[in-house]
C-alpha cells in the first residue's frame, strides 16, 4: 500500500547575487541545519538525502553535490542528484515523495544550494543546453528564445509590453513582504518600460535576477509526521512531463507542442490534479507559486493550468484578480522566479513557498484559509515542466482507491 507523504519542515537562506562569506557546501550546510532545527529533529532521524542540483559550471566544481556529502550529514546514506535544468528543485522534491510514498525510506531530506553569479556569463553556461550543430550558432540564448515565445504570444491574443510588466509589478511588491527575496520594490509599469531592452519585447525587468542561496525541504510518512510535524502540508499530487530536445520541432506549424503557449503544462498540470481530485483550481486552490523567470511565463501557465482562459492571465491582473490581498488566486507571493531565480533550487523554492502556506508559516506573505497551494518548476527552453500540489489534508491518489 502506498504511503501518505507530508512535508515536516522547510528553510530557505536569503537570495542574493553573491554570498562570499560562505563557500558552496556552508550554503548548502545553512539550509540542512535549518530545516532540521525547523522540524525539531536530529541528522540521524533523516533516512535519505536528494540533493537538487542543476550545472556545476556557473562555479566551475564539478558535481558539488559530491563535495557537500559530509557537510549536510549525508555520509552513511542514500543520496541521490537530480538535475533537471531548472526544473531540478521540483524534480528533487517528486523524487522524495516517491522515495516515500513507495515506503523505501521514512524520512527524506530535499537539499541544494547554487552560486550562479561567480561565473562571469551564465548565458554562456545556459547556451551549452542547444543542439550544436543545428541550433547554438543561431544564436539561441534563454533570454532570445523566450522573447520568440512571448512576440509569439503577444500576437495571437492583441497583448502589449505593457500589460505583461504588470506581472513585474505586482511581485516585485508581494516581495517587499518576503525577507529571503532577492528583487523587490515599489515599482511601476512604467519603470519596467523604461528599463534596458534585452531582446524585444524582454526588458531588463522584465527577467528574473542570477541570484544564489540555498534551501531544503524535509517529507515523511504518516509515522514521522505524527513524530515531528502536527500541521503538515500533504503532497496530494505531482505531474510532470518532457519535452523533445529539439527546440525547432517545437516551432514547427506541425508540431504536437506549442512552444509559444507552453502546452506541456496541459499533460503536467492534468496529472497532478487527477491524482488530487482537484476539478476546479480556481475555486479549490487559494495559492499558486509559479516558475516563471520571465514576466510572460507566469501568465502562460495560468491558462494552461485552467485559472483562466487563453490570453486572458495579464488581463486580469490588471483587475487584481491574482493579487496577494484581495485577488481570487495568490499568485506568487513570494515575487516567483521574477524576483529570485537560483536556478539549481528553484523549483524547491517554489515548492517550500507553496508548502508554507499550507501549514501556516510563510509570514508575511501569509495568505488567510489556505488549503491547497500549487507550484509549478520549468527546465530547458519549456522542455521539463512539473507541478506540485500540498494540501492541508490528504488526499488519496486516485491511483489508490
Amino acid at each position: 500500500m502506498a504511503e501518505t507523504v507530508g512535508v515536516i519542515s522547510t528553510y530557505q537562506t536569503d537570495y542574493r547575487s553573491q554570498h562570499p562569506d560562505v563557500t558552496f557546501v556552508e550554503q548548502a550546510q545553512q539550509a540542512a541545519v535549518g530545516a532540521l532545527h525547523a522540524g525539531n529533529m536530529r541528522p540521524d532521524d533523516v533516512d535519505a538525502v536528494v540533493f537538487s542540483l542543476a550545472p556545476t559550471n556557473f562555479m566551475g566544481v564539478a558535481d558539488a553535490d559530491r563535495w557537500a556529502i559530509d557537510y549536510i550529514f549525508g555520509a552513511g546514506k542514500p543520496m541521490f542528484r537530480v538535475h533537471t535544468g531548472g526544473a531540478t528543485g521540483g524534480s528533487a522534491v517528486h523524487a522524495a515523495y516517491s522515495l516515500v510514498r513507495a515506503g523505501t525510506f521514512r524520512i527524506v531530506m530535499v537539499i541544494g544550494a547554487e552560486r550562479i553569479a561567480e561565473t562571469p556569463d551564465a548565458q554562456a553556461v545556459l547556451n551549452t543546453i542547444f543542439d550544436l550543430f543545428y541550433e547554438r550558432d543561431m544564436p539561441l540564448s534563454t533570454n532570445t528564445s523566450v522573447a520568440l515565445q512571448a512576440s509569439a504570444y503577444m500576437q495571437r491574443h492583441g497583448i502589449t509590453q505593457e500589460d505583461l510588466a504588470q506581472a513585474v509589478v505586482r511581485q516585485r511588491w508581494n516581495a517587499l513582504r518576503h525577507p529571503q527575496a532577492h528583487l523587490k520594490g515599489e515599482i511601476t509599469v512604467g519603470d519596467v518600460m523604461a528599463s534596458p531592452m534585452i531582446s524585444y519585447p524582454l526588458k531588463l525587468y522584465d527577467i528574473c535576477p542570477r541570484s544564489s542561496g540555498s534551501a531544503a525541504m524535509i517529507v515523511g510518512n504518516v509515522e514521522a509526521l505524527d513524530s515531528f510535524q502536527s500541521r503538515p502540508a500533504f503532497l496530494n499530487g505531482i505531474g510532470s512531463v518532457t519535452g523533445t530536445y529539439w527546440v525547432g520541432d517545437r516551432l514547427s506549424p506541425t508540431a504536437d507542442i506549442d512552444y509559444a503557449e507552453m502546452s506541456l503544462t496541459d499533460f503536467s498540470g492534468a496529472a497532478c490534479f487527477r491524482r488530487a481530485d482537484i476539478k476546479d483550481p480556481v475555486k479549490e486552490i487559494q495559492v499558486v507559486e509559479l516558475y516563471d523567470p520571465y514576466s510572460l511565463v507566469g501568465y502562460v501557465q495560468l491558462e494552461r493550468l485552467g485559472f483562466c482562459p487563453r490570453g486572458k492571465a495579464a488581463r486580469l491582473d490588471s483587475e487584481g484578480f491574482w493579487d496577494l490581498d484581495g485577488g481570487q488566486v495568490a499568485v506568487n507571493p513570494s515575487g516567483g522566479t521574477l524576483c529570485s531565480n537560483p536556478i539549481a533550487i528553484t523549483g524547491l523554492a517554489r515548492c517550500i513557498d507553496a508548502a508554507n502556506q499550507v501549514m501556516g508559516t510563510a509570514g508575511g506573505i501569509q495568505v488567510h484559509g489556505v488549503r491547497n497551494a500549487l507550484a509549478t518548476a520549468v527546465g530547458g527552453i519549456s522542455q521539463f515542466h512539473n507541478v506540485t500540489i500540498f494540501g492541508e489534508d490528504h488526499v488519496p491518489d486516485r491511483e489508490e482507491v
